[in-house]
Order: C-alpha cells, then sequence, then structure tokens
C-alpha cells in the first residue's frame, strides 16, 4: 500500500514529531518505507526519517503487512501537521 503525505513539519517541532513519528511507526507490525526524491529509508529510523524531513513537500509512505493501512493513516496524520 502506498499513500502520499505532505509534509508540513517546522523546524522547531521536527525533533518531537520524529520522535512520536518513530514510536508510532515502531508500534505497527508492517515494513514501512519513506521515500523522496529517490531515496528511501526505513520509517521506523530516527536518522532516516530525519534525513529525508528537512524540508517541506511531498513523501511517499509504503507499508506492507497486516496493519499496512492503518499504519499509513496515523503516520500520514503525524507528517501533515502543522
Amino acid at each position: 500500500m502506498n499513500r502520499t503525505a505532505v509534509v508540513q513539519i517546522s523546524e522547531d517541532q521536527l525533533d518531537r514529531i520524529a520522535t512520536g513519528f518513530i514510536k508510532a511507526a515502531s508500534g505497527f507490525s508492517s515494513q514501512i518505507t519513506i521515500t523522496r526524491d529517490g531515496h528511501c529509508v526505513n520509517a521506523k529510523s530516527l536518522l532516516g526519517f530525519l534525513s529525508l524531513m528537512r524540508d517541506h513537500g511531498e513523501v511517499e509512505l509504503s507499508a506492507e503487512g497486516a496493519d499496512a493501512g492503518e499504519a499509513l493513516e496515523t503516520l500520514a496524520k503525524l507528517l501533515e501537521t502543522k
């Protein structure tokens, strides 16, 4: 499953959102990735997350597993929070 999310995280909230995102992603059994500009990272990796989230704009979330739909919905909401 795939879902596009529009990242709207302000720089002063990046660390807080990153921590919440990684915690949420780690709670799902599905394999989840984030892709931006041809770079793909494990959504459960803090360093990977931070490497792609410095700028606003679209990212592609992908998930494979029993809870993939719920994972994508939850994680997209976290990224689109202003």
